[in-house]
C-alpha cells in the first residue's frame, strides 16, 4: 500500500523530483504509517478520533505503568494495514521525550522494525539541545 512520503527530519510532506508530493512503497510505507500511528494522539484524527494514544489524558504528566504505554503503542500500531504482531521496545527517556522501537511483520512475512520519539527539529540538535553560535545567539534553520 502507498502512502504519502514523510521527510526524517520534519515529519513532514515531501516533493519528487517532478515537485509532485513524494509517495512512498512496501514495505516502506508500513513503516512510516506505523510510526506515524505511535505519535497521533486520541482524538488528534478528524475521520477517526477514536484513533491515537491517551497521551493527554493516561501519558503525559502521569507515571502510566510500562507495560500500559507498551500496550497503548502496540495497539494503535496493530491498526496499520499490514502490521502483524507488533512488539514495542521502549529505548529510554530523554529531555523528557519517550523513545523505542516496534518490531512487526509485515503483509509479505517480512520483520521490519520502525523507531519513536522527537524528530530532529530545526534549531535543536539530536539531543534537543538549542544550536547557538559562538556569541551564544540562537541558530534559526540550522537541522
Amino acid at each position: 500500500m502507498n502512502t504519502l512520503l514523510l521527510s526524517l527530519d520534519q515529519w513532514d510532506l515531501v516533493v519528487d523530483a517532478s515537485h509532485n508530493l513524494a509517495v512512498a512503497s512496501d514495505p516502506y510505507s508500513v513503516a512510516q504509517d506505523v510510526a506515524s500511528s505511535v505519535r497521533t494522539f486520541s482524538g488528534e484524527c478528524w475521520y477517526n478520533t477514536a484513533r491515537g494514544l491517551p497521551y493527554f489524558a493516561q501519558i503525559l504528566g502521569q507515571s502510566p505503568p510500562l507495560a500500559f504505554v507498551k500496550s497503548q503503542i502496540a495497539s494503535n500500531a496493530a491498526l496499520v494495514p499490514g502490521c502483524n504482531g507488533p512488539v514495542v521496545f521502549i529505548g529510554g527517556i530523554k529531555n523528557r521525550a519517550l523513545t523505542g522501537q516496534v518490531q512487526f511483520t509485515d503483509s509479505n512475512g517480512t520483520a521490519q522494525a520502525t523507531t519513536f520519539g522527537p524528530a530532529p527539529t530545526q534549531g535543536y540538535d539530536s539531543s534537543a539541545n538549542a544550536l547557538t553560535d559562538s556569541s551564544g545567539n540562537p541558530i534559526i534553520g540550522s537541522s
